[in-house]
């Protein structure tokens, strides 16, 4: 075993995975869309690590805006201005939708979930928070908790209380059995409708969605889902909060995922591509009307590392990229190239059940058969049901290509940098990939 492998073995511990028996590529450097392990494999990077490295890897001027910082003030406390925090603050307001004006920064995306939560407690008084069954927003205990992802079962006896679950809108599988994706949709706010009544209204702080859907099989909100969501919340004086931290900062083909629907949150939580992964920051977004009750009231959050000014830096220079580079259009003529090139492999591979992509936020979900639904892999599935998925994972790997592949789903999500050429590439593994999910349809 290489020592640098041994070492991570040995001394340190990896997220979700028992630790016996791991291999883990052992990464040198990157470069665009590549990463390349020590012995120069090239892995065509097509999850963008985790949905985060929006810019693509090794982008110099992130470096050179970092070091610059650093030179000049690296640290002080939270309670102390800076000129990059204003700098980031004052851009985060001008490229979030509507009244969105004040920012608290985290270190990250569920750090950025907890205390918005906070704030919502905060200013309205009350204490439930209704989220989606299917979603993630991250791992700390309130964040894991307030998510419906089964990696949370471990501990779920132990789980922060005073959150009510529901169903998505996830027409292909739709809980109503409805025939259009906008049915779904109104039968899916209905719900929380409903469920709002019976946990009453005034005890509910808030709503809290993806901007997107992301690591829960990229569940695509059908058109007006925002809207009435919208709607709902402003009848109950609950407010909504957006979690961006996966669909932010140009990943939909907009800088946020909420500004397809054009509706504006009260909260909105984002990380991940704030930085596209360079330094580790993320960040609660409010309203100018929620920021103005905290005038007069105290604001009962903070952390060491907030508004930390290197952080910072590396966020200012990274969305300067993004406009700089016209990414965000590019991901969005990307993901419309996406969409046609996967269209094409349906007729090829009759395990596809279903391609649902925003932008460059995409999910092949396999079937075992079209008519039944039944798929490839199940839902939190047993190990000794995860056959296929090891074997389609270990074939992406093989064939030089890092992504995911989670139950029957297969992510695309490649850096906002990306070319169709690069995407022609990727599909070509991923068809060989999915010739192994064929193998199982009956």
């Amino acid at each position: 075993m290489d020592q640098i492998v041994k070492d991570n073995l040995d001394y340190t511990l990896f997220s979700w995975a028992k630790q016996g028996g791991l291999n883990p590529i052992n990464a040198k450097r990157a470069s665009g869309v590549y990463v390349y392990d020590t012995a120069d494999k090239k892995y065509l990077d097509f999850s963008s690590q985790l949905m985060n490295v929006n810019i693509g890897h090794g982008n110099q001027r992130i470096t050179d805006a970092v070091s610059k910082q650093m030179n000049e003030l690296s640290y002080v406390y939270p309670g102390m201005a800076t000129e990059i925090r204003g700098k980031l603050g004052k851009k985060i307001a001008e490229i979030t939708p509507g009244n969105l004006t004040k920012s608290f920064f985290t270190l990250g995306g569920a750090e950025a979930v907890e205390n918005a939560i906070k704030v919502a407690r905060m200013f309205t008084g009350r204490h439930k928070i209704i989220s989606h069954y299917r979603s993630y927003h991250g791992a700390t205990y309130g964040a894991i908790s307030a998510g419906g992802d089964p990696r949370k079962f471990p501990i779920d006896s132990q789980a922060v209380p005073n959150f009510v679950h529901v169903e998505n809108p996830y027409f292909y599988r739709c809980p109503w059995n409805t025939s259009s994706i906008e049915e779904c949709g109104e039968m899916a706010a209905r719900n929380i409708e409903n469920i709002i009544k019976y946990e009453n209204p005034d005890s509910i702080a808030a709503i809290l969605i993806e901007g997107e859907s992301g690591s829960s099989g990229c569940i695509k909100y059908p058109p007006n889902y925002w809207k009435r969501l919208r709607e709902i919340s402003d009848s109950y004086g609950i407010l909504l909060i957006d979690d961006e931290t996966m669909s932010g900062f140009g990943r939909t083909g907009k800088m946020f995922g909420i500004d397809h629907s054009g509706v504006t949150p009260d909260l909105m939580c984002m990380a991940k591509g704030l930085t596209s992964g360079y330094l580790p920051l993320g960040a609660v977004v409010i309203t100018d009307t929620i920021a103005k009750h905290f005038d007069d009231n105290p604001l009962v959050i903070g952390l060491t590392y907030s508004a930390h000014a290197v952080s910072c830096a590396a966020a200012v220079e990274n969305i300067q990229i993004l406009e700089d580079e016209n990414m965000v259009d590019n991901a969005s003529k990307m993901g419309s190239y996406i969409e046609n090139e996967v269209e094409k492999l349906k007729g090829k591979h009759p395990s596809i059940g279903d391609f649902r992509n925003t932008g460059l936020l995409g999910c092949i979900e396999l079937v075992k058969n079209r008519d039944t639904k039944e798929p490839v892999t199940p839902w939190n599935a047993k190990p000794h049901e995860m056959e296929a998925t090891l074997r389609m994972a270990a074939k992406i790997r093989e064939l030089g290509m890092f992504t995911f592949v989670r139950w029957n789903w297969i992510f695309i999500a490649p850096p906002l940098c990306v070319t169709t050429d690069q995407i022609d590439e990727g599909l070509k593994i991923i068809s060989k990939t999915i010739s192994i999910a064929d193998e199982y349809y009956r």
